[in-house]
């Protein structure tokens, strides 16, 4: 409850609970409205609080499962704070435009960062200094320019498990094309928005650059927890190969060892009875002809008959 009501205090003091003009809200968002004030309508910190937690244990979730989230803020006061969570967990973003097709169309979207991959290799390995100025110039304009668009997704190598937006309203086109692939979408949704069009509704301020701040570094909180979860565990997973395997070794070693006792043991059986065998033979043989001498010298002294 304390941690509650610290962060209750941090998400005020940051002006979260803020919304927009009475005349421009959306009638889905009543449930999380708490009350108007000047022609503003204030949002319920209870409720942003409950949609904060659910979107971080979700995305904790996905981040120990080894995939990956996608930050997605072309707001300009969001471009910074999205750009430097993200880039702190290792994840996917974009902050400047949204191309059309970039879920949808993603091979294309591969290749357009294969080529910008390609020119950054060859500026660096000397490959363009074969070439004039002017076409070195060209290319490495070009480069920039698809670096501006594709930095962020550099290294995704396919489509997301979920997407993070600021603003759903801004985001409407990256938003349809997570829709239309079932990807998870969590955002961050103020009183000019619709909560149902999304999977995690986070009721804020989502044009406050406090505001924005405060929610995208405790979501990323989340992310890190998940990562490190998923580390411990793989670090645990390898410690029982390895001591599984240690133990499936010594335990082959001694069969061996008991194979090599066991024919070592039926060897000297073998040769004992082969002994023995042998040993009764002789007996047999020599009772035999002793008995036969004896035969003989018995009827050799037999008296005389009488003539």
């Amino acid at each position: 409850m304390e941690d509650n009501k610290s962060l209750h205090q941090q998400l005020l003091e940051a002006g979260v609970h803020f919304g927009h003009l009475k005349k421009k809200w959306n009638p889905k968002m009543l449930p999380y409205i708490f009350a108007e004030k000047n022609g503003i309508h204030i949002i319920d910190l209870n409720k942003t609080i409950d949609g904060l937690e659910e979107a971080a244990a979700a995305l904790k979730s996905i981040a120990k499962s080894g995939k990956k989230i996608m930050f997605v803020a072309t707001k300009k006061q969001a471009k910074e704070i999205v750009a430097e969570a993200a880039a702190k967990v290792n994840m996917p973003f974009v902050t400047e435009r949204w191309l059309g097709g970039m879920l949808t169309n993603f091979q294309t979207i591969r290749k357009s960062v294969k080529k910008m991959q390609s020119i950054q290799k060859m500026l660096e390995d000397g490959t363009m200094d074969s070439v004039t100025k002017k076409e070195r110039l060209t290319l490495s304009r070009s480069k920039d320019k698809m670096e501006k668009v594709l930095g962020g997704i550099a290294n995704m190598g396919r489509t997301p498990a979920a997407l993070f937006m600021v603003d759903i309203s801004h985001e409407h086109i990256a938003l349809a094309e997570a829709k239309r692939l079932g990807i998870t979408t969590l955002a961050m949704v103020d009183t000019n928005s619709d909560p149902t069009k999304v999977d995690f509704a986070i009721p804020s301020n989502d044009d406050a650059t406090k505001s924005i701040a405060i929610i995208t570094q405790y979501l990323t909180a989340a992310i890190m927890e998940g990562l490190q979860e998923r580390a411990t565990d793989k670090e645990t997973e390898d410690e029982t190969a390895t001591e599984d395997g240690v133990e499936k070794t010594r335990g082959m070693e001694l069969d061996e060892e008991e194979n090599k006792d066991g024919g070592r043991g039926r060897g000297a059986g073998r040769g004992a009875g082969r002994g023995a065998g042998t040993g009764a033979g002789a007996g047999r043989g020599g009772a035999g002809r002793g008995g036969a001498g004896a035969s003989r010298g018995g009827g050799g002294s037999r008296p005389a008959a009488k003539r």
